[in-house]
């Protein structure tokens, strides 16, 4: 019985296994990404546990079956992940779907996960049918912005600004980019 060669790097969707790992991911790029924008007090809070069982219900129970978890793996580790959805802004249209999330854990930067993960969201977006893609981004966030723009994604008008703690303590502003998901734009740009 010979073995089968396994990817050391790849791209799947999450499992129920995985959100204690997609959990602790985003913990960590959230403190490293949102250290300079957010009061040292709401860091604090950043939860891997709290983010693991909000991660565990989005997989085991999606609000649709559009609704979809990714994870970037490295030799079986899950290094990143990212969530997609059909956008629920107010000027979405039915073929408008969203990345709802996308983190790289920070120490597996630069490694390519990142570019694998934001392929296999556009053919997951894509093969539910979706024809652009949209993502919220943090204003200030240059390294994401730098990461997506040369992979085809650009800012629309839209912005908004996040209350973060109901009261206006700490808000976090943010950009919408978009990108074509349709094959006839892509292979023409």
């Amino acid at each position: 019985m010979s073995e089968q060669p396994v990817a050391d790097r790849s791209v799947r969707l999450a499992w129920a296994a995985d959100t204690d790992a997609i959990g602790a991911v985003q913990a960590r790029a959230w403190t490293a990404s949102y250290a300079p924008l957010l009061p040292a007090a709401l860091l604090a809070d950043v939860d891997a546990t709290s983010f693991a069982a909000a991660w565990r219900e989005a997989v085991t129970r999606p609000p649709s079956a559009r609704h979809r978890v990714l994870v970037a793996l490295d030799a079986g580790r899950v290094v990143g992940f990212a969530a997609t959805a059909p956008s629920d802004d107010p000027d979405a249209q039915p073929g408008d779907g969203e990345v709802v999330a996308f983190h790289v854990d920070p120490a597996s930067l630069g490694e390519g996960h990142g570019s694998r993960l934001l392929a296999a969201v556009a053919d997951t977006l894509r093969a539910d049918g979706f024809t652009r893609a949209r993502m919220w981004l943090v204003v200030g966030d240059d390294a994401m912005r730098g990461f997506l723009e040369p992979a085809g994604w650009a800012p629309d008008t839209a912005h908004r600004t996040l209350d973060l703690t109901g009261d206006g303590s700490a808000t976090l502003r943010q950009v919408r980019l978009h990108t074509s998901l349709s094959a006839d734009e892509e292979a023409s740009s």
